[in-house]
């Protein structure tokens, strides 16, 4: 018998069917095998910035013409509740600046700069504490002739005077046997209770003795100093004694 032939293209067609099923399932198994392109992720919002209001801090000026009896009225009603009149020029609160001549000065960078001196650590409330109750502070400008010594004493006869007790003129100086009297010891302690602001260089000053007229002020505490001053009864205050950092009363013989 003879062989039977096929007919002309069946076997290029099978071919060409074989390619296709290859080429398909080769695209299938790509696309199943290989990651999708992703599209970019969208940037998450960061936080949300906080704007915390900032408090205009009042401003005492001093020298100011203009405010002279708005701020007269003022110092003289807050010295009336300390009853000082010459033993300070101003009072003024943490949170008030003052303007002394030319220059502004931010009790709050004082209060700073003293904590810091103190070794207190300052945090910066954002809004979401208690607010800290502000520190009262009296001030007095250094004017030509003055000296610590008699700055302190002339702070000590006001306090004492305004309590009807007549400091004698003398008191401050030592007694016949060279001895420091009771009100120089009581001075000397309250050095710790002070300090000295320099107006020009905006630092505190460590040298007591190194006072420049109206580039220095001389800063109080007013609620520490006078909370020792009214802890001591004057009957006992030759009794004071003072080691160079603490002060107490001599125990009666």
């Amino acid at each position: 018998m003879s062989e039977e032939k096929r007919p002309p293209g069946r076997k290029s067609t099978i071919l060409v069917i074989a390619g296709l099923a290859v080429v398909v399932v080769a695209g299938i198994l790509g696309w199943l095998l290989y990651p999708k392109s992703q599209p970019a992720p969208t940037p998450s919002p960061g936080p949300e910035e906080i704007r915390v209001p900032v408090k205009k801090q009042p401003l005492i000026a001093f020298d100011d013409t203009q405010k002279q009896t708005e701020t007269k009225d003022l110092m003289a009603e807050r010295k009336a509740q300390y009853g000082m009149e010459e033993g300070v020029d101003i009072i003024a609160t943490s949170e008030e600046n003052v303007k002394i001549g030319d220059t502004i000065v931010s009790m709050q960078e004082i209060t700073e700069k003293i904590r810091l001196g103190r070794g207190d650590v300052i945090e910066t409330d954002l809004g979401g504490g208690v607010p800290e109750k502000p520190f009262i502070y009296g001030l007095y400008i250094v004017q030509p002739g003055d000296n610590i010594w008699n700055i302190h004493f002339r702070f000590l006869k006001e306090y004492y005077m305004n309590r009807g007790i007549a400091v004698a003129p003398m008191a401050d100086e030592p007694n016949q046997r060279g001895f420091s009297s009771g009100i120089g010891k009581l001075l000397k302690f309250s050095e710790n209770l002070m300090h000295i602001y320099n107006i020009r260089e905006r630092e505190l000053d460590v040298d007591l003795n190194l006072i420049y007229p109206l580039s220095k002020v001389v800063v109080y505490n007013m609620d520490r100093i006078f909370a020792l001053l009214d802890s001591i009864d004057y009957t006992n205050v030759d009794r004071i004694e003072f080691d160079g950092e603490n002060i107490w009363l001599q125990a009666q013989g």
